[in-house]
Formats: structure tokens, C-alpha cells, sequence
């Protein structure tokens, strides 16, 4: 899951496209280049909730059995909302993801911090689409911000027909904030285009990553089918929450589009037209950041070259009742 760009085979073909640099910190898709990523690592976000829907804290990774395709597989770190990783002994025992352990330079490059919070990419839709809510929508991302936990780090991406990285990943919340107020609304729409590169970005980071959209929905101008950018995510491992400024009747492509993301890649799809119901939306993603699991694993053997089914089942009697929400599994791909 970690490394540089990625590749995604979907239907038989490759998705196409490189990044070709506008200025301004602007890009589009090339054609003719192909992103690959290292798949020996498994980084597996995930909420647990009761029959009413509240959330499921304390669990240890003694509670859960990670089945692909049905071979049980050994966790390496464990983790619950934005508390450092642990890592996991043979005999099951958890120890801190200490900056000098072998351990933590495989996972996160040497340094045990990138598995401390999580690395939030917001993606807001500047095209036309936007301009009646531009500024409402801008007040409640800048909420959303400035409400994330000390321990999360936060990147603001602006999108029309082209993406801009108005603000880089930082912990810095002014820095994230004053990116954001400098986005400008822009003409046609490339949801879809934005989000590839926007995944590509996420997929170089170590540890937990999400990525949360904010758009008003249809897409005019993308060079990818948004099937395909979701299968990236899903390979990679990247929750996706999106947030639609339209009621969910009156566009049932993408409405049903944004479902079909957010569900297969772990995330959440919400419905929110109003500046009220936005400001909801993204503190109910606050919330599911702060309440969720992380767990990393290397594959045990397994000679699926295609799609791998991931199970996680909760031992205890209890949780019989509860509901896990995860990605379904994910592609390996080669180096």
C-alpha cells in the first residue's frame, strides 16, 4: 500500500493518464503514463458498530480474526482512533511503534509518527456547479479543520476542470485554512480526474489516510470512469467520504455513483444542501476518524492474482451483533 504512484487493472486495461504540471499548482491527466504501487503491506481501516448504530470503542486485536479469501492472516500494528500504533508480538502481546524499530522503518519509512492520526485529503469542487454555495461550503470545510484532532494531518485540493493543491498536507490548521480561502471557483467539472490524482497523493503517505469530497455532484470533463478511480482506492486501501451539495433524487447518476464509491472503499456518501446539513455531514466524518480501527498485515501466501475478499469477524459473543464497515478486499499488483 505504500510507494509512489500506483497502477490499477480494471476490466482488462490499464487507467491511463499522467500529471502534467499547469503552473500555479494546477494539473491535469497526460495520457500514455502508468502508476504502480508496492501492495506488500495491507493498511485496513475500519468502524465497528451495535444494533443501534453507536459506536464500538476498547476492542483489542485479540477480539478480531482478518481472514483474505479465507486465510487467516497475523496482524502487525494495531490502533483505535488517532492513538498511536502498537505493534503486535508473536505471542499477541503490543508494544509501542518505537522510531527505531525494524518494524516501524518497513511501515512508515523510519518514523512511527506517520501511523499517529490521520492524513485527511479534502477535495472541493470549485467548478460552476458551486458558485451559488461557494462561500457556505468554503465555512464549512474551515469548521471541519479546525475541529480535527491535534493528531491529524489535513491537505485542501481545489477542482474544476483541472486540479490545484491549495494546501499541502501540514498539521498546521492556518496553513490548511489560508489555502482553502485562496481557492477560486472555476468552469467545468473533473471530479473524477481530480480524485485520481488526489488518490495518487494519499497513496504515497504512510499510515491512515482518507479522502473526503465535497461536490455538488456531476461530472463534465473527466478523462477516467469513475469505477475505475474507485478501484484504485479500493486496491489502495483509502476510504472515501463524499459529500453532495444536491438532494439525492435529483441526479440518481451520480448520487448512485457517490454510494457505490464511499461504500466499496469503506467511506460514507451524505446528502446535504444545506449549510446546516454539510456542517452535520462532516462532523459525523469526525466522528467515524475518531471511533474507527486501523490494522496492518502482510499477506500470507495466496495464489489469487485477482481480487481478494477481505473478512473481518469479531471472535466474542458479543460481537455477533455488530457491524463492521470496511473496504470488501483489494487487487495485488506487482512492483
Amino acid at each position: 500500500m505504500f510507494g509512489g504512484a500506483f497502477r490499477r487493472v480494471a476490466r482488462g486495461g490499464l487507467i491511463a493518464g499522467g500529471l502534467a504540471a499547469l503552473g500555479g499548482g494546477c494539473w491535469l491527466l497526460a495520457q500514455d503514463a502508468t502508476f504502480r504501487a508496492s501492495v506488500d503491506l495491507v493498511v485496513l481501516s475500519f468502524t465497528v458498530t451495535d444494533s443501534k448504530g453507536k459506536y464500538v470503542n476498547g476492542l483489542k486485536p485479540s477480539d478480531f480474526r482478518i481472514l483474505e479469501d479465507g486465510i487467516r492472516q497475523k496482524i502487525s500494528t494495531f490502533s483505535e482512533g488517532n492513538r498511536p500504533a502498537m505493534q503486535i508480538a508473536a505471542d499477541g502481546s503490543m508494544k509501542p511503534l518505537l522510531p527505531n524499530d525494524p518494524e516501524a522503518a518497513k511501515l512508515a519509512a523510519g518514523t512511527s509518527e506517520a501511523f499517529v492520526g490521520t492524513n485527511v485529503f479534502v477535495l472541493f469542487d470549485t467548478s460552476n456547479f458551486m458558485y451559488k454555495g461557494f462561500v457556505y461550503a468554503e465555512d464549512a470545510i474551515a469548521d471541519f479543520v479546525r475541529g480535527l484532532d491535534r493528531a491529524d494531518s489535513v491537505a485542501v485540493y481545489t477542482f474544476s476542470r483541472n486540479l490545484s493543491r491549495a494546501a499541502e498536507l501540514t498539521q498546521d490548521r492556518g496553513e490548511a485554512l489560508l489555502g482553502l480561502r485562496k481557492s477560486v471557483a472555476g468552469d467545468s467539472t473533473a471530479l473524477y480526474n481530480g480524485l485520481l490524482l488526489t488518490l495518487r497523493d494519499a497513496a504515497k503517505v504512510p499510515g491512515r489516510k482518507v479522502v473526503i469530497v465535497f461536490s455538488n455532484g456531476p461530472d463534465n470533463a473527466s478523462m477516467v470512469a469513475p469505477d475505475d478511480v474507485r478501484a484504485v482506492a479500493e486496491d489502495e486501501g483509502i476510504p472515501i467520504y463524499v459529500i453532495s451539495t444536491n438532494d439525492v433524487g435529483s441526479d440518481s447518476i451520480s448520487s448512485s455513483v457517490f454510494r457505490r464509491i464511499a461504500t466499496r472503499t469503506g467511506g460514507k456518501a451524505y446528502w446535504a444542501k444545506t449549510w446546516q446539513k454539510q456542517v452535520e455531514a462532516f462532523e459525523s466524518i469526525r466522528e467515524d476518524l475518531g471511533n474507527s480501527y486501523t490494522v496492518t498485515y502482510y499477506p500470507a501466501a495466496n495464489p489469487n492474482e485477482g481480487f481478494r475478499k477481505i473478512d473481518i469477524q469479531i471472535v466474542t459473543d458479543a460481537g455477533k451483533k455488530y457491524r463492521v464497515r470496511a473496504r470488501p478486499g483489494y487487487r495485488p499488483r506487482a512492483n
